[in-house]
């Protein structure tokens, strides 16, 4: 199927999308296809090995490590949304995916990525409770409290995404229904639409994406103005416990830098490779670094990993 034929069918309800955000030099698939094999792998393996050690060390059965381990497993998800797509899309000569594909694509992408913000606020809050209030930690952060937090996380994602993809899935589509980019994502998709109610449409959906990602982010942000008092106020004591925020912080700083500027930032033609390497910097590269940034910067991650290695031998 050529592009042609594509954009001759019922434009106002595509029942086909080209993706175009592939070379079509041999090379260049060649390379794509080993590297994101290999990001896949690692990405895979690496929030497998958290989980797991999460599960068997008892050292690690805290509110802080519980919520990695869910993380581990929401990074899983929200790389395998997209990653075997585009593996698969990398030697195919023809790069298409269906309606109903496209915008099933969209709502676990916006499901597991909504999640994933949602998570990532709860992490931030449980570090402010341990640091702000350690007396009253074990008390505030039960196990009731941390299954309520993970449940708020995966609901808050579910229920956005369903909207924004029954939104999307509405908008008609003339002129084109070529999305260029590696997957489909809500604002390559508003991009190709014709919508009289463009804005709209798009102030609606963005309202939506911007409910979770910006409200968590706030959350993250308060919880770490108040970390970083306590830090200054109560001086060394603290400052051992603050050291178990830094990979926290690095992976926050990464998935809402990359976000922003991709759903923020105005798309032009000339940005292209730029919006490119930002979706796959946020969608598949930090899944891929979260457990490598927690297993190089957290003392007891490394040390369960060391046990894991020891009884093996």
């Amino acid at each position: 199927m050529n592009p042609e034929s594509l954009q001759r069918g019922n434009l106002s309800s595509p029942s086909m999308f080209l993706l175009l955000g592939f070379s079509n030099a041999y090379r260049a698939q060649v390379t794509l296809c080993l590297c994101f094999s290999l990001v896949y792998l690692v990405t895979v393996l690496g929030n497998l090995l958290i989980m797991t050690l999460v599960w068997l060390d008892a050292h690690l059965h805290s509110p802080m490590y519980f919520f990695l381990g869910h993380l581990s497993f929401l990074d899983i998800c929200y790389s395998s949304v997209t990653l075997p797509k585009i593996l698969g899309d990398s030697f195919s000569p023809q790069r298409t995916i269906s309606f109903v594909g496209c915008i099933t694509q969209i709502y676990f992408f916006l499901c597991f990525g909504g999640s994933e913000c949602m998570l990532l606020a709860a992490m931030a809050y449980d570090r402010f409770l341990a640091i702000c209030h350690p007396l009253h930690y074990p008390t505030l952060m039960s196990k009731k409290m941390c299954h309520c937090l993970v449940a708020i996380s995966w609901l808050s994602g579910s229920f956005s995404s369903l909207i924004q993809a029954f939104l999307t899935a509405r908008l008609p589509f003339c002129g084109s229904n070529m999305i260029d980019h590696l997957f489909c994502e809500v604002p390559f998709l508003l991009k190709v639409s014709c919508s009289p109610n463009a804005p709209l449409n798009k102030a609606t959906l963005y309202t939506f994406a911007g409910t979770i990602a910006v409200g968590s982010f706030l959350l993250t942000l308060v919880s770490y103005v108040h970390i970083i008092g306590a830090v200054l106020q109560k001086g060394a004591g603290t400052q051992r416990a603050f050291a178990t925020c830094t990979s926290h912080l690095t992976v926050v700083s990464l998935f809402f830098g990359a976000g922003a500027i991709v759903y923020l930032v105005p798309h032009s033609s000339s940005s292209k490779e730029m919006d490119e390497v930002l979706a796959l910097l946020y969608a598949v590269v930090t899944p891929m670094l979260n457990p490598i940034i927690y297993s190089l910067r957290n003392s007891e991650v490394k040390g369960a990993i060391r046990k894991t290695l020891n009884r093996g031998v």
